[in-house]
């Protein structure tokens, strides 16, 4: 009778106890706010930007009167370039499996398309030196240049090193002078030719990005008869080596969309 007593009595205390633990407050915690991580970058997308830099102008052969380096008679070319370009850029894959200087991860292959125009302040100025009988004096400038062009690099996360090459503009006008010096023409020439370089950029954050360029362009031979008391051919091989720094803005719309927060509760 005792022992039935004392488990009724058991009963009676576990079943109030649960009924006053049931009464208590809760001490969860608030919820707890897991901020998203950070987009992973990619050089994927459109881009535009602009550019500004120095172009010096050469030549190679005696008797070649162009944009350049000092013949006999000729003075020294070139002039500040600036202007605007438009792209764009597709990552591919890491090239870690493929290079293995990466240790296996970071790197991979960046190509794109990109085209630019420049306003330009290049000028030359010389004389014939195969004119024996006379001196014909010019002067070459360059207004304006464009380009499209093919780009390909490796990035290294936020550092891109490529290569670029494609087809080149350049309006180009001439004046001559007799050997009076006196003013006698000017032909304008709109000429074709091709480009290439390399440079590196590098990516500030998912949009902006800097850049540093070199570019070879030739825009080939021009000849011109200079209608002289004398009467001159001058051929001009048209070429330029530029200098730039740039920025550029890219448009993330081919960006995968940002993960959200994540809201945990106790």
């Amino acid at each position: 009778m005792l022992s039935k007593f004392l488990l009724a009595s058991s009963l009676l205390l576990a079943m109030a106890a649960s009924a006053a633990a049931a009464d208590l407050p809760a001490e969860k915690g608030p919820p707890v706010y897991t901020p998203p991580p950070p987009p992973v970058f990619s050089w994927t997308g459109v881009y535009i930007g602009a550019q500004v830099g120095y172009a010096w102008n050469n030549t190679s052969a005696p008797f070649d009167e162009s944009f350049g380096f000092a013949l006999p008679g000729e003075s020294n070319g070139g002039g500040v370039i600036g202007g605007g370009h438009v792209g764009a850029n597709y990552e591919l894959g890491s090239l870690g499996g493929f290079l293995p200087f990466l240790g296996g991860s970071g790197g991979g292959i960046v190509i794109g398309v990109e085209g630019d125009v420049n306003g330009s302040s290049q000028r030359a100025s010389g004389v014939d030196p195969a004119d024996y009988l006379g001196v014909v004096g010019f002067t070459t400038r360059k207004d304006v240049d464009a380009s499209i062009r093919g780009r390909i690099g490796v990035a290294f996360d936020r550092v891109l090193i490529y290569g670029t090459g494609g087809g080149a503009y350049g309006d180009i006008r001439t004046n001559f002078y007799d050997n009076l010096g006196d003013f006698d023409g000017t032909f304008n020439h709109g000429r074709f030719g091709w480009t290439v370089g390399g440079g590196l950029e590098y990516a500030i954050d998912n949009n902006w990005s800097v850049r540093a360029e070199y570019r070879y362009t030739d825009y080939g031979r021009i000849t011109d008869f200079a209608a002289t008391t004398t009467g001159d051919f001058i051929s001009q091989h048209v070429r330029d080596n530029r200098v730039q720094a740039g920025f550029s803005y890219k448009f993330d719309m081919f960006a995968p969309p940002a993960p959200a927060p994540v809201v945990t509760k106790y």
